[in-house]
């Protein structure tokens, strides 16, 4: 970016099951370092007051990054963050809006060249967590034969499959979040 009154604007889209709330050690280091930093909740996430399993589309649970991206000024660019499978709504966004998209980083997340195209592509972004045995709910909100509208992990097993390099407070965030009066678990600029 030119120009030394420009900030770097970061937006950072958290994984399945997460939220803005995700984000918050790294939104503190950034905004200390004088940057600009958007943490969304996506549809059906974190403190998104939307149904998950009315959710039926991968657009539909863009939605809020797509409508960030769609309203920037002409000539403002961003960084997207993603992580885990937040590599996805990047990917997505990125092949609609990269005009708008300065650099895209991908943290331990998935990479998709080209998104969701073909079946195999599905099964490529979808983990294989069988080694731990039963370990999610799924929801088929539109039916056994299609993709689900929301897996959780279940609250048994997060610690030990998402979890286990954190600390106990933690577990705390998406609670604190959720019980949160505000539209996004964010800090103030």
């Amino acid at each position: 970016m030119s120009g030394a009154s420009k900030k770097l604007h970061f937006v950072a889209v958290h994984g399945f099951g997460h939220g803005a709330w995700c984000w918050y050690k790294i939104r503190y280091l950034f905004e200390a370092l004088d940057y600009k930093v958007t943490c969304l909740d996506l549809k059906g996430s974190g403190i998104d007051p939307s149904d998950p399993n009315t959710i039926f589309t991968f657009q539909d649970y863009n939605k809020p990054l797509i409508d960030l991206l769609s309203n920037l000024p002409e000539n403002e660019k961003v960084i997207l963050i993603g992580h885990s499978a937040g590599g996805l709504s990047l990917t997505y966004a990125i092949h609609r809006f990269a005009k708008k998209i300065h650099m895209a980083i991908y943290v331990a997340a998935n990479m998709l060249k080209l998104g969701f195209v073909t079946p195999q592509d599905y099964k490529d972004a979808d983990p294989d967590l069988s080694i731990y045995g039963d370990v999610t709910t799924t929801t088929y909100g539109l039916g056994a034969d299609q993709p689900p509208t929301s897996v959780i992990i279940k609250e048994e097993f997060q610690r030990k499959i998402l979890y286990h390099l954190s600390s106990k407070e933690r577990d705390l965030m998406p609670t604190a979040c959720h019980e949160s009066s505000s539209r996004q678990c964010t800090t103030e600029s």
